[in-house]
This record gives C-alpha cells, sequence and structure tokens, in this order.
C-alpha cells in the first residue's frame, strides 16, 4: 500500500499526451506515493510507470467513462479514510474531455481537498502550435457526432470572435471540417494539429475549405485538436435587408440548406433568424 496521507485528498494527474520526455517530477513522486491510482486505462498507466521507472504501490483500479458514477462513491470513501488519490487520463489533464469532473465535483461536496500535478495539455498547445490569436479563445470539446446536431452547434458559434478549439475524431474530421467551412466561411483560417507531441506530429495551418479538402485527400489518423479562428468583429455598421438576402443565396448556391444558410447568416450579423426568414421569403 502506498504512503498514508495525513487527510485524505483527490491529485489529477496531467500525462503526457505522447512525448513522455514531458512526465514531470511531481508525476511520478504522485504515481508512486498516491495509496489509490485510478487510472481511465490501466495498460497505458503500466506502460508509462515502466518507461518512467516508477513502482505503483498504491491499489490500481480503472475509473473511464463507463464505470466513473458506480465508482466514484467508493473513491470518495477511500479519502474520506484518509487515502490519498491520484487520477490519471490517457493523455492531458483529467477532466478536460476526459473522466475527472464528477469525481471532483463530488470530492469538493464532501469537503475534500483537491489538488493537481499539472502536465500537459492538447488544448493549448495546439493553440500556441496553430498561428491563430492566443489571447482569447474558448475550448468547445467535441463537435456533436450527428451531421445536423454538429450544425446546429456551429451556427450558434458562428459569430463568436474569439478563437476555437475542438476536439475531433479521425474518421469525423472530414465532415466536421466540412460543417465548419459551410457555416463559419471557407477562408476562416484554421490549423489542425495531429499527433501532437509524437513522432510524427503534423500541424496543417490553412483556411476551412483547404483543410476540408485536405481531410478528405489525406484522410489523417491519430488524435486531432482542431483551432478556429474566431469570426472577425462585427464593424457596428447596419447591413441592409438586400445584403442579407444575398448572403443567404452564396451559401444557398455553396450547396447549404436555405434554412442551414438563414441561420448562419442570422448568427454571422446578430440578426433574429426569424427576421433574415422572413426577408428571404418576402419579395423585394
Amino acid at each position: 500500500m502506498g504512503q498514508k496521507s495525513d487527510s485524505g485528498r483527490l491529485v489529477l494527474v496531467g500525462a503526457p499526451l505522447g512525448n513522455i520526455s514531458d512526465a514531470s517530477v511531481r508525476l511520478r513522486e504522485t504515481l508512486s506515493t498516491a495509496d489509490v491510482v485510478a487510472a481511465e486505462d490501466t495498460r497505458r498507466l503500466g506502460r508509462l510507470a515502466r518507461d518512467l521507472d516508477v513502482t505503483i504501490a498504491g491499489r490500481i483500479i480503472s475509473y473511464f467513462e463507463g464505470n466513473e458514477e458506480r465508482r466514484t462513491p467508493d473513491l470518495v470513501d477511500a479519502m474520506r479514510d484518509g487515502a490519498s488519490v491520484a487520477l490519471i487520463t490517457d493523455g492531458g489533464m483529467p477532466s478536460v474531455s476526459d473522466p475527472g469532473y464528477r469525481l471532483v465535483r463530488a470530492a469538493l461536496d464532501a469537503g475534500l481537498p483537491v489538488t493537481a500535478a499539472p502536465g500537459p495539455s492538447a488544448v493549448t498547445t495546439a493553440l500556441a502550435l496553430s498561428g491563430l490569436p492566443a489571447d482569447r479563445f474558448c475550448f468547445e470539446g467535441f463537435l456533436p457526432r450527428g451531421g445536423g446536431a454538429r450544425r446546429a452547434r456551429l451556427r450558434a458559434l458562428a459569430a463568436e470572435e474569439r478563437t476555437l478549439v475542438f476536439f475531433e475524431a479521425p474518421h469525423r474530421i472530414g465532415g466536421a471540417l466540412n460543417d465548419l467551412a459551410e457555416t463559419f466561411g471557407a477562408d476562416r483560417e484554421a490549423a489542425v494539429c495531429r499527433e501532437l507531441t509524437k513522432t510524427y506530429e503534423e500541424i496543417v495551418r490553412r483556411p476551412l475549405g483547404d483543410l476540408a479538402t485536405w481531410a478528405t485527400e489525406q484522410q489523417p489518423r491519430g488524435e486531432i485538436t482542431l483551432v478556429v479562428a474566431g469570426a472577425p468583429p462585427s464593424s457596428g455598421a447596419e447591413v441592409s435587408d438586400e445584403e442579407l438576402r444575398s448572403a443567404v443565396a452564396a451559401l444557398e448556391t455553396s450547396g447549404m440548406s436555405r434554412r442551414d444558410a438563414i441561420a448562419s447568416v442570422a448568427a454571422t450579423h446578430g440578426r433574429p433568424r426569424r427576421e433574415v426568414y422572413t426577408l428571404v421569403h418576402t419579395t423585394p
């Protein structure tokens, strides 16, 4: 059993994204002294420990999306009994689109201390490498899997002026980029960041339309973080009714449905969707 702490606590451990050299001294110390190590993938944890030459003396349990609801109460009870619990995911910081939030919330609700052994983050790494403004950004995690739900989410984000960061699965990146190009505009700058810190790290910086074509041709694999430039700041100038109609017509010509085109134009110009709908369906 690992070394007992004076009072139970939760430690969120930032794991390397791919390059083992990014592992911190605190990561090593935390894994070797924790009473319990909750891991998203216990096999990956075993490989990480071997690569770091770290002996995990505490109890190792699996803690992933499929069992976190069931395992959380047991971990909170262990912390109440004085155990130090380390939570580690496959890469990056726990709870950032990974298991962890549920346990953090439960520990805090139980009055238990929560701290971190910070480590790499795909979000900030991709943002820094993208070449896009990083002074203001928002993280959107994974987009919805279904095309309709994904387009609806993107329509809601079309006028967001901050740089946007998404996670995406390789088999969905082509569809996501096509929807982004249609909703945000093919000329919006973006960067696909693939396999960060690993041997075959690749950063592709192009407008969304070009990236959509690239993804179709290359069919990229591996873990992907997508960074997209924010919408241009609103000039405050009033857009005429005819300009709104023309914008909708242009999107329809590019292949977007009228419904999606109306929603995109409304979001881009900060106008009510019903107003744009009425303009499009009213003869000038």
